[in-house]
């Protein structure tokens, strides 16, 4: 079944990313909804016990990416609330597999610091583009994104193998495709006119997450 799951994921994402590239918004939102769903399905048949924390961390994705259809600020807001409770879901199911005495102490602060960093960069070149009322609130999701992204790579740190590094890769992906996101949705001016690369970015990253997850 769990193939069956991964099938499914592969052709809806196929799918909407074609959908994507030609700019074709009712095929994308129908699309849409069963790329997680698909991926749910694929980590459930694939793990001997399910893990709460991943689960949730999925649902909320999930949530954020119905939340996202419709336009509007107040849907773009409460979908990025959304995505926002499943990156902590995340931090959560990533800290179960951390020894932070493993870790060097500089790291966990360098780590972080570059993340905000970044985020700030980003937020430089948006923040005429915004919405009022908008910027600090996701200035503030984007780190959230990139605190995921430390867990998940504090993780790769003190544990052997390639899934915590298939993950942490995973969690890079998630925070390019928001970025992405961010200036096909708010910069007119933006290279970036489709959002082609916001979901291969972000479907290849949420598919990379669950497969380290998965191979632990």
């Amino acid at each position: 079944m769990k193939y069956v799951m991964l099938c499914l994921f592969i052709i809806f994402t196929t799918l909407h990313l074609y959908a994507s590239l030609k700019n074709d918004k009712p095929f994308r939102d129908k699309t849409k909804p069963f790329i997680l769903l698909s991926l749910m399905g694929f980590y459930c048949f694939s793990v001997e016990k399910i893990e709460i924390f991943v689960l949730l961390a999925l649902l909320f994705s999930w949530l954020g990416d119905l939340l996202l259809i419709p336009k509007g600020i107040k849907w773009f807001a409460t979908g990025g609330v959304s995505f926002l409770i499943g990156h902590i879901f995340f931090i959560l199911a990533y800290n179960k597999y951390i020894d932070f005495s493993l870790i060097n102490e500089l790291i966990t602060i360098l780590l972080p610091f570059l993340f905000i960093v970044i985020a700030l960069i980003v937020f430089k070149y948006l923040r005429p583009h915004l919405p009022k009322g908008l910027f600090y609130p996701m200035l503030i999701y984007l780190i959230t994104n990139g605190l995921m992204n430390c867990f998940a790579w504090f993780r790769a740190l003190c544990t052997t193998g390639i899934s915590s590094i298939i993950t942490a890769l995973g969690a890079l992906l998630f925070f390019v495709s928001d970025s992405s996101l961010f200036f096909v949705r708010f910069d007119k001016n933006s290279l970036l006119k489709t959002h082609f690369l916001v979901m291969l970015t972000y479907s290849l990253g949420e598919f990379l997450i669950i497969l380290g997850l998965i191979i632990k």
